[in-house]
């Protein structure tokens, strides 16, 4: 008999990992079904219909949709019966998990996405964090550094814990088709270089503002430079946009939301990654992402990378909320061509224990 596994997930357009885990996992002994919670209908959905997996899409505004949204997943957990229900995400976690918790569904996971980002920046919104973690049966560590959070700031036993890092399709990040890179250089004019590449969403603490700086005083010694910033959306938007009128126009592209993930990461001669403290990414998927897609890369440690991230082994590390550094290290990069050729074989052996295989034997184990 199949064990029934439902997916409860909020504010998730897109996400290939969804799509991995749809494809992957055990068939023979896993239903899977999902509910997507977005305020519009999302690209996830229709994916999954048209691979004939169970999904069901609530349209969700954030907390005056709670209500309803609420009513909504518990009628269809209580029509489609899981025995698992793996919620992702705050809204999802929230809602998904105490709607499971009233059915009596036994088995509730959620993964946990954040570190101390609610300790640091919302700290009444750490209660909701607790509510979740008492609810769930079992909660999914994406990190070490998660882990810790978990066990040491918000006081989980840590038998109720499994240590799961994301999982990648690692050859599609370094054998993009060249046709699709060549029209993703065609459709953002990327026709000079060399071009520093950031993929990150317009949030402070991701560092975005320390890199613009140091590929500023680039173009003193590589005039026709470009910083590409993909993602380029976020709720310091502002912010990030004040700090980019130092730099020329031609200079830059703006990439607000690209699907070929694959090929982007082709686009970019030097890949830089700057989050402003050890703790405060929760894994950082770009680390490996950029690592697989054989670019060398400049990082600081945050998340996942505490854990396999090595200074001149496969990457370049710099302290924190430091533009001369991050300058510094690009120079390097652009000039040292066994060093860049050492970090691009190293980081590629070094992301390897994140194979999309060993990711899915997980999930199915912990669902068992």
């Amino acid at each position: 008999m199949k064990t029934k596994v439902t997916y409860i997930l909020s504010n998730i357009n897109k996400a290939i990992a969804f799509e991995w885990i749809a494809e992957k996992i055990n068939k023979e002994l896993f239903d899977i079904s999902f509910i997507l919670l977005h305020n519009s209908e999302p690209f996830l959905y229709s994916w999954l219909k048209e691979r004939s997996i169970e999904t069901y899409y609530i349209p969700h505004f954030g907390k005056k949709s709670y209500p309803k949204s609420t009513l909504k997943v518990l009628r269809i957990l209580r029509n489609i019966k899981p025995t698992v229900v793996h919620t992702h995400l705050f809204d999802a976690n929230l809602i998904g998990l105490s709607s499971a918790k009233l059915l009596g569904i036994k088995k509730r996971i959620y993964t946990r996405h954040h570190s101390t980002f609610h300790h640091n920046n919302f700290p009444k919104a750490v209660k909701y964090d607790n509510w979740c973690n008492k609810l769930a049966t079992d909660i999914v560590a994406i990190s070490e550094n998660v882990n810790k959070v978990l066990t040491t700031l918000e006081d989980i036993n840590p038998l109720k814990i499994s240590l799961i890092s994301h999982g990648f399709d690692l050859y599609k990040f370094s054998n993009p088709p060249p046709i699709e890179v060549e029209a993703l250089k065609q459709k953002y004019n990327i026709d000079q270089g060399p071009v520093v590449g950031i993929i990150s969403r317009y949030i402070n603490w991701k560092g975005i503002q320390y890199i613009i700086p140091a590929f500023k005083n680039i173009l003193k010694k590589y005039p026709n430079a470009i910083l590409v910033l993909a993602n380029a959306d976020g709720p310091d938007k502002k912010t990030i946009k004040k700090v980019l009128e130092s730099i020329p126009e031609k200079n830059y592209r703006e990439i607000i939301f690209e699907q070929n993930l694959f090929a982007l990461y082709q686009l970019f001669d030097i890949y830089v990654h700057t989050p402003i403290d050890n703790q405060i990414e929760a894994f950082g998927q770009t680390y490996v992402e950029a690592l697989a897609a054989k670019k060398p890369s400049i990082f600081t440690l945050s998340g996942i990378a505490n854990e396999f991230i090595i200074d001149k082994k496969n990457a370049l590390v710099v302290p924190y909320k430091n533009a001369s550094s991050i300058e510094k290290s690009i120079l390097i990069l652009l000039k040292d061509q066994k060093l860049k050729q050492s970090l691009i074989e190293n980081g590629q052996k070094s992301v390897e224990q994140f194979n999309l295989v060993n990711f899915v034997k997980n999930l199915e184990k912990l669902y068992s």
